[in-house]
């Protein structure tokens, strides 16, 4: 594991960062017209009206992937902040992939760059040096990120089934839409995962890109890094993402009794079957620099 993801470095937030003008990038057709292409499929909401059904429906589809995003891709491959048996690893990479964000040792490889690089020239979506547009999603949408090191994720690469399911990624969020429309028809498809994953998409994305522009600072971290209670509410803690930063090797990312944690709190419920083990809490370091 990268020992600069799992050990706390105190380092002092005294510049402002260097903010210029966003670089000229280029995209790839083969990313961008499928993403497009999705959400304005999801346009075919407005002849289904939803029912109370329906509603239930993708507000649990989304709840249940975003889960999937938080505590399987961020927490555990990116950070690994718990551990699970091989069997859950496995599971919990299938259950990230079913919303559509590409390979698991992917997402993990650039994450961990963009805790290494957070807001710096190497920072893979940092809104303060790029804009907005680019943080959010275009660097999805580009070709300059298509590719990981795999020695960034040395400790996940060695397991054959994870790098199957990198290669085809496409295959969980397949599985997936194929059952809800199996089950519940068009309709269902409709609402349980094109809208749902048109909203997971942009939810996840605003961590990228307005939690490193609106909110408050509590730690005194290198990068521009914010804490937003609403976006914590949407995506399941991920909004505390000043602590996130300052503790990353935290599995906890609300460090106050009021500062709700989905995420946490489902992998401590998991953890009362053995599912989950050996979370790691939220611990701030004497002698630690808070900005307030």
């Amino acid at each position: 594991m990268d020992k600069d993801l799992t050990t706390f470095r105190a380092v002092s937030y005294t510049r402002p960062l260097a903010v210029r003008k966003p670089t000229r990038h280029r995209y790839d057709y083969r990313a961008a017209v499928p993403f497009f292409l999705l959400h304005v499929a999801a346009l075919a909401a407005f002849f289904y009206p939803p029912s109370a059904k329906l509603l239930l429906l993708c507000l649990l589809s989304y709840a249940i992937r975003m889960f999937g995003i938080t505590g399987g891709y961020h927490r555990y491959f990116s950070h690994r902040t718990y551990k699970m048996g091989r069997v859950a690893q496995f599971c919990m990479a299938f259950l990230a992939e079913t919303s559509g964000q590409k390979g698991v040792l992917w997402w993990a490889a650039q994450h961990r760059r963009h805790h290494r690089y957070a807001d710096q020239e190497e920072d893979v979506h940092s809104p303060l040096r790029e804009g907005f547009w680019w943080s959010h999603v275009g660097w999805i949408l580009s070709d300059e990120h298509d590719s990981y090191d795999p020695k960034q994720i040395a400790d996940l690469h060695r397991f054959p089934e994870l790098r199957f399911l990198t290669r085809h990624y496409w295959i969980p969020p397949t599985v997936y839409a194929g059952i809800i429309f199996l089950v519940g028809g068009l309709p269902a498809f409709i609402w349980g995962f094109l809208v749902s994953t048109v909203v997971l998409y942009h939810c996840t994305f605003f961590i990228n890109s307005l939690a490193h522009l609106i909110g408050t600072r509590r730690f005194d971290t290198p990068d521009g890094s914010r804490n937003n209670w609403l976006l914590a509410l949407i995506t399941f803690g991920e909004g505390w993402h000043n602590n996130h930063h300052f503790m990353m090797n935290s599995c906890r990312q609300g460090c106050k009794w009021w500062e709700l944690d989905i995420t946490w709190e489902i992998l401590r419920f998991l953890s009362l079957f053995g599912i989950t083990r050996d979370l790691r809490p939220f611990r701030i370091p004497s002698g630690s620099t808070l900005v307030k």
